[in-house]
């Protein structure tokens, strides 16, 4: 890299100025500075991981590192990992997406497992892992793709002593045995890492303090009158001297004035650059396998997803109980309160009370899953979609696959409980069954697709929750015909009610249950008994809707949203999502 870069465009960032530095296969380098250094930034600006204006050059084995070779060919790890719930560290290991396939990628996993110290914890599950455990699976997951440079972002941060040094340790055997390079930032080194670093760079404020060899950093801060004293720690000694001193005004301005005089020093007279030396020969040469194709990427989380839904973990437990249960069991709660009531002249109006339960809890029970369980995929995604993996249309892809089998069996179970409440015995058929199964399908598919909308543009799940409840209760109220009826709405209201999924659901339930019952109701003269057609035409404003037509209108509402959230998810983030949400997540 050279003259300076200006991270995260159009916004106030820190300038990195003349950073020149070399990183050979097999090597490990250390970017050391303080909190506001540069470090974090240096890395985003390697990685592209923020828009920037570099006026030098970052290349990968004499070639310019574009943002798709970097996705291809390296990896960044961030301080804060995080996997699907319900999977072990095998199979996060095994179904990450890479080219590898068969023995060659179990080989790899097994080979990972063991230079990580994760063969005894390989059959945990990821939310049971400690914050080590967890760090180096994350690097695990980076080096199943066999990269030729791994960038990690203070992969020390929050661990204690000993398994801090075990990860730098780890970390410098797999860059000799990989033969990949390794570009790591701290910010409180321990003297016990340092022969484990080839290379240090020290950052204050966008500048060079020093850049080069850890054998030749002693020699050379001794030349310029900062000799290192004996039984202190040489890296954290020269990371102090590197900090700008704000305990009071007098020795923020010397010690800026120090800093200043350092990295000007630095720059005419740096250490012998290794820039320009021929390149060392290297026992081992990293493999690129580059970037899995699409389909294959799409079969790897779908993978990840069933095993993450039905492993037999208490996560994977929780997760199918949602999906499968939840609807049938708020179903047969409610069976009870609607089982005696009887097809007169006073439950025949009643009946209404039962429509709206059904459509009310079928959207409810739509809503809870994707906030309940596709969040874990979102904020992943969110990670992910940096390094360029895949697509947001592949994820939704894999997601409405499962999703679209899942609802299939948990609305038939619960339609075989509500069943005998709207459907009278004698006019039971596999017609009438599916006609409900299918309406309660789409209403659940159809809350779930407005959740994950709200899931792209909004953090915080509960948020999302109550947005989606809002937009539930406008369409309930609306156009079902249970709370007012069509007829008493404004014909502008009438007309909008007809662009509403609600409004064919609840034309298919009214259906169902007013012409698959007979009314007994001997009229008198206090007594006045219901026509099918006039109430039909009062609540819904269709005195006989066909129901094979409101069953596909429904149902295309719900695969529409489907499709349309596919493709939302393929376009960029707004900057103002980018700002609140994108970032907190990374």
């Amino acid at each position: 890299m050279g003259d300076g870069c200006l991270g995260i465009g159009g916004e106030p960032a820190l300038i990195l100025r003349d950073i020149n530095f070399a990183v050979r296969s097999g090597e490990v380098m250390a970017i050391l500075g303080s909190k506001g250094s540069g470090k974090r930034a240096l890395l985003d600006v390697i990685s592209h991981r923020v828009e920037s204006k570099c006026k030098g050059q970052i290349l990968l084995n004499g070639v310019p590192l574009t943002k798709s070779l970097f996705q291809n060919r390296c990896a960044y790890v961030s301080q804060d990992p995080y996997f699907i719930p319900g999977l072990t560290v095998a199979q996060t290991l095994h179904y990450t997406p890479a080219r590898l396939t068969g023995y060659l990628k179990s080989s790899k996993v097994r080979q990972v497992l063991a230079d990580l110290a994760l063969t005894q914890v390989a059959k945990k599950y990821v939310e049971n892992l400690n914050i080590s455990e967890k760090r180096r699976l994350s690097i695990g997951v980076q080096l199943v793709r066999d990269p030729v440079m791994i960038l990690l972002d203070e992969p020390t941060q929050y661990l204690n002593p000993l398994n801090a040094y075990l990860l730098i340790s780890i970390l410098s055997n797999i860059s000799k045995k990989c033969g990949c390079g390794i570009i790591l930032s701290l910010e409180k080194p321990r003297s016990d890492v340092f022969p484990f670093l080839d290379k240090a760079l020290f950052l204050c404020l966008g500048g060079v303090v020093y850049s080069g060899g850890t054998r030749t950093m002693l020699e050379y801060f001794h030349n310029i009158g900062f000799p290192c004293p004996q039984l202190e720690n040489p890296l954290m000694y020269y990371l102090c001297l590197s900090t700008v001193d704000r305990r009071s005004r007098d020795r923020f301005v010397e010690s800026s004035q120090q800093i200043d005089a350092l990295i000007e020093r630095f720059s005419r007279e740096p250490v012998m650059s290794e820039i320009n030396l021929p390149p060392k020969n290297v026992a081992k040469y990293p493999i690129s396998y580059g970037k899995p194709t699409e389909l294959k990427v799409w079969f790897m989380i779908l993978m990840q997803m069933m095993l993450s839904i039905f492993s037999c973990g208490t996560t994977g437990i929780k997760f199918l109980c949602v999906r499968l249960f939840m609807l049938p069991l708020i179903f047969a709660i409610y069976f009870p309160f609607f089982f005696n009531l009887t097809f007169d002249h006073h439950g025949f109006f009643s009946k209404k009370g039962l429509i709206l339960n059904l459509i009310g809890w079928s959207y409810g029970c739509g809503m809870i899953p994707a906030i309940a369980i596709y969040k874990h995929w979102r904020d992943k995604f969110m990670k992910d979609k940096a390094e360029g993996l895949y697509s947001g249309g592949t994820l939704l892809l894999a997601y409405n696959i499962i999703s679209i089998g899942l609802w299939l069996i948990s609305t038939s179970l619960a339609t075989i409980v509500i069943y005998p409440l709207m459907v009278d015995t004698k006019y039971q058929d596999y017609k009438t069954f599916a006609h409900i199964v299918l309406a309660v399908w789409s209403c659940c598919i159809l809350a779930e697709q407005i959740s994950i909308t709200f899931l792209l543009y909004v953090k915080q799940t509960f948020n999302s929750l109550t947005y989606c409840t809002y937009i539930v209760v406008l369409l309930i109220i609306l156009a079902t015909g249970t709370v007012r009826s069509y007829a008493g709405l404004h014909p502008l209201l009438q007309d909008v009610t007809k662009t509403a999924h609600s409004y064919y659901v609840s034309s298919i339930f009214y259906s169902t249950i007013f012409t698959s019952h007979q009314l007994n109701c001997i009229p008198t003269a206090s007594i006045i008994c219901p026509k099918f057609s006039e109430y039909l035409f009062e609540r819904i404003g269709n005195p006989d809707p066909n129901e094979w037509q409101e069953v596909a209108t429904a149902c295309a509402f719900a695969l529409a949203l489907m499709v349309f959230n596919m493709v939302l998810y393929l376009f960029p983030l707004p900057k103002f999502v980018k700002k609140k949400f994108y970032k907190q997540i990374l």
